[in-house]
Formats: structure tokens, sequence, C-alpha cells
């Protein structure tokens, strides 16, 4: 017996809602009985998730191309999570997921909690005893409000995951300092909050990208904080460019590095402005610019940008100036 071709309507519209994901009892509201999902897993239309949870996208997941892939699988982690909890809450980096919160590079792993703390084991997910804090509305479902959902997911996170979160939660304006002091206060106790207490006021609200916010950590670490981040610069009063990262060298000239982002330097309008840009910046002689793809700002792998920086800036006679304001600005 082969499965049905067409499948209705409500339930593919369910599954879009859902990252691709459809539970049993949602296939069997939209006439769809066991037996019908048996068969079409069975020739690899679709495929089980978790008990009773089924992805209706035939491509595994792990060999999907498309754009925003990474931000697809995070989302469907946190939607498998919270199909197959009865009730469940999506909390931690399973929130900041469908919250859409940047600086999740590593694999998100579905996680929920079930209202006042109920614990009871489900296969596939990990089932926290979170009680009592604060959550909203998400497409019919339940998910960790941002406070409580970074508080839960920084002492899971990687050292530059945390400042990555942290920091575009601030750009984003989605918290301000005095939420970073509820996150704060919300950590203290949890296991592992040690470590990510101490990376609290690492976070900043310049950092553009994910990956922007792993290369100024990794500046910080070889030495050689930056002088001035998101830094406008100008000739004869005429604004020039905007660059990531500056430092002010003894004889007047600056270095600049700029993380090259997917989502910013891609296409060929976007590479040409990039260029141009550049051109503008380093025609007079008093700009020095580097460049690092994304890829390489978010890897640790050796050399880091921070020891390329550190190496190139000291052959150059930079040196820290103690107390330096954050250059924001720059007449060339």
């Amino acid at each position: 017996m082969r499965p049905r071709r067409i499948l209705p309507q409500p339930l593919l519209s369910v599954a879009a809602a859902q990252e691709g994901l459809v539970t049993k009892a949602q296939c069997s509201a939209a006439g769809l009985d066991k037996d019908a999902v048996a068969l079409l897993v069975a020739h690899g239309r679709w495929r089980r998730v978790v008990r009773c949870v089924y992805d209706t996208h035939p491509t595994p997941s792990e060999q999907r191309r498309r754009d925003g892939r990474h931000d697809h699988l995070r989302r469907r982690a946190a939607w498998t999570a919270m199909l197959a909890v009865g009730n469940g809450i999506a909390t931690g980096a399973c929130a900041l997921a469908l919250l859409g919160v940047d600086g999740l590079v590593e694999q998100v792993l579905p996680e929920a909690a079930r209202p006042g703390g109920m614990h009871s084991a489900v296969d596939g997910v990990t089932l926290r005893r979170y009680r009592d804090f604060p959550d909203e509305e998400y497409r019919g479902r339940r998910i960790a409000s941002v406070v409580p959902a970074l508080a839960q997911a920084l002492p899971y996170l990687s050292r530059g995951e945390v400042v990555a979160v942290l920091s575009d939660a601030l750009r984003e304006e989605r918290i301000d300092r005095g939420g970073l002091d509820d996150v704060r206060g919300m950590l203290r106790g949890r296991r592992g909050a040690a470590r990510a207490l101490g990376l609290l006021d690492l976070a900043g609200a310049l950092d553009g990208s994910a990956a922007e916010s792993f290369a100024r950590l990794s500046f910080v670490d070889s030495g050689v904080p930056p002088d001035g981040q998101q830094v406008r610069s100008t000739l004869d009063g005429v604004f020039l460019a905007r660059v990531d990262f500056v430092w002010r060298l003894p004889d007047g000239r600056y270095v600049v590095a700029e993380i090259d982002g997917r989502a910013f330097h891609a296409g060929e309008a976007m590479l040409a402005d990039d260029a141009g840009r550049q051109n503008r910046l380093v025609a007079g002689g008093r700009v020095i610019v580097i460049r690092f793809p994304a890829t390489r700002a978010l890897s640790d792998e050796p050399p880091t940008v921070g020891a390329e920086m550190a190496v190139r800036l000291r052959a150059l006679a930079w040196r820290p100036t103690s107390g330096l304001a954050n250059v924001g600005f720059v007449a060339l």
C-alpha cells in the first residue's frame, strides 16, 4: 500500500507553523490515522523525531540546505520539545531561538519544562525542573520570556555564546542594563552559574553580530582590546564609512578590522559596496584595513583573529592607552 499523495491542507498549515513538525494528535485531528502516518514513515516521506512527533520534510534535518538553515534547526529543536512534552514550555536556548536572539552558534538540543516544575522523562527531550518563571505565548504554545530564558541558557553555553547572546539582547533592546541585572539575579544559585556570572560584564551592545562578539573576545584575550567599535569616519566633513573595530597608532594612523558576515557582506552589490568603502578609507594613507570572514572570527582554531591582530598591531608599535574612551568618530 502506498501513502496518500495529497495530505490535508490544514495539517500542512500546522506543519508550516511548527518548522515542519506535527504530532500524532494533530494528524488524527486532520483525518490522518496511525496507519496512514506509519505508511508515510515507512516510505521515507516523513520521519519520526521523538515519540508521537513527526517531521514532514522528506530530507533528513542534518542534510538540509536552505537559507537560515541553522536558525531553522534551532527552532525545530524547540518545537520538538514543546510538542513532545504535554503542556511543555520551551526554555533556555530553545526559547532564545524562538525569540530570535542571535548568538547561538552550537547545536541546540530540545528542552522544555512543565508548569510548576513537574517532571517525568520524555524520550529525546531534556525536561527541566524550573519553577515559577515568566513565560509568554508563542503560536499557541508557551515559551520562557527573554530574561528567564537567558538565565536558564547561559550556564550551558560556551563562553563566546554567552557574550554573543547577551550582546544581541542588548543591541536589539530585548533587555537593558537593568534587565542584565535581572539575569544576574536569576542566575545566582544555579548549577554552572559562576562561570556565566563572570562573563556578564563582557556583553556589549556595540557588537553588530555574533561573529563580532567572538572577534572582540579574541582581541581582548590576545591583549589588543579595540580602541573603538562601530566607528564613524569622515573626510573633509563627508561621511566615509562605519567600521567594526579601530586601533589608533602612535603616528596618527588607524588600523581597522572588519568582520565580513554573510548576512551583510554577500552578493555582488554588497561586495561592490564593501570594496568602494575600503577604497575610500585607505585612499589617504592613514587607514590600514584588515578583513576577517565571520567563520574565522567564530573559530578558536589557531591562529585566532586576536592572535593575528596582536602580531600586526605590535609590528606597528600600537600600545593600549590607559583609560581611553571608545573612539566613536574619526576625522581623516
